[in-house]
């Protein structure tokens, strides 16, 4: 679907529950390709974002809440914050194997989780934060329109979602994602050639923890709420079947997964526990017949023509 596509939908098909949905998606895509910079790009296994997620999450409900900051500046403040954060775990977790590095990063998950329902004096406990307020857009002669409102919100989490997939599709395609390909396919060579690798995989590592934060900021403030659960397995689950489906490293098809993966089981209103099943088989068969992905299937199949057109 094209962009042009998605701005009209919600006059084409102006159903609430499909505004949700799509909404929903579009957080996951911002969040997909946090994921996608770390992984694909870096090689780097994390589970750490969905506790950056969080910490967005919170960070956007006590800014608006206890400090008064408005809903657009707290959602930049709380993607800064999870970057922070992340930028400040980045040095000690890479100084670890790769392999102790995906420890790491799920019990900084987990940790937060844990901080979440027991730090009642902020967080509130399991009880969470709610009546969180919404940006809303103000329009010179048209008036102001609440963020609350399904469809407003859903220009909103749009545009929020086109600026950060588009700087983040500039970035892996400068030099510097040149340099984190090549950081992922051979680190003691590109190491060999004056490249530090840890210095670009913590850069990346806080890039993703920003795209985390903001998608956490901006779900919340859809929801109206925040409490523990923004912590749940299941977020992590399926941020990692989209990125491995889409293809690590395959920049447009993650982003396509997120919304095939959040749209599909929405729209044909399947219960959680039947999602999980569905994309397990799907995870199955993604793996069996695509390795690398849906992406790397087609780079694959694209790479393969263009070797037969050379001998030709």
């Amino acid at each position: 679907m094209s962009l042009a596509g998605l701005i009209l939908l919600p006059s084409i098909w102006p159903s609430s529950y499909v505004v949700n949905v799509l909404i929903l998606a579009f957080i996951f895509a911002i969040l997909a390709t946090g994921l996608n910079l770390i992984f694909g790009y870096t090689g780097l296994l994390s589970f750490g974002q969905v506790g950056f997620f969080g910490l967005g999450a919170y960070l956007y409900a006590l800014l608006t809440m206890d400090g008064g900051v408005s809903p657009w500046l707290s959602i930049l403040l709380a993607g800064i914050g999870s970057g922070f954060v992340a930028l400040l775990l980045g040095y000690p977790a890479l100084r670890v194997s790769r392999a102790s590095f995906v420890i790491v990063t799920l019990s900084v998950t987990l940790l937060a989780a844990l901080l979440a329902r027991n730090w009642v004096e902020i967080t509130r406990g399991p009880m969470g934060i709610p009546r969180l307020p919404a940006p809303s857009i103000d329009l010179l002669g048209l008036g102001t329109f609440s963020g609350h409102d399904p469809h407003v919100f859903y220009y909103i989490a749009l545009a929020i979602a086109v600026a950060s997939i588009g700087a983040i599709y500039l970035l892996v395609n400068s030099p510097i994602g040149r340099v984190l390909r090549a950081i992922n396919l051979d680190e003691p060579l590109a190491a060999s050639q004056g490249i530090s690798p840890k210095k670009y995989q913590i850069a990346a590592f806080a890039v993703a923890g920003i795209l985390s934060g903001i998608a956490g900021s901006l779900h919340v403030s859809h929801l109206g709420i925040v409490d523990p659960s923004i912590f749940d397995p299941y977020y992590s689950e399926m941020l990692l079947i989209i990125v491995i489906v889409g293809g690590p490293g395959s920049f447009w098809m993650v982003v396509v997964s997120s919304l095939v993966f959040m749209a599909i089981p929405e729209l044909l209103r399947m219960a959680p526990e039947l999602r999980m099943v569905l994309f397990g088989m799907v995870l199955v068969l993604a793996a069996m017949l695509f390795p690398t992905g849906v992406g790397g299937y087609f780079e694959q199949r694209k790479l393969a023509m263009w070797r037969r057109s050379l001998r030709s």
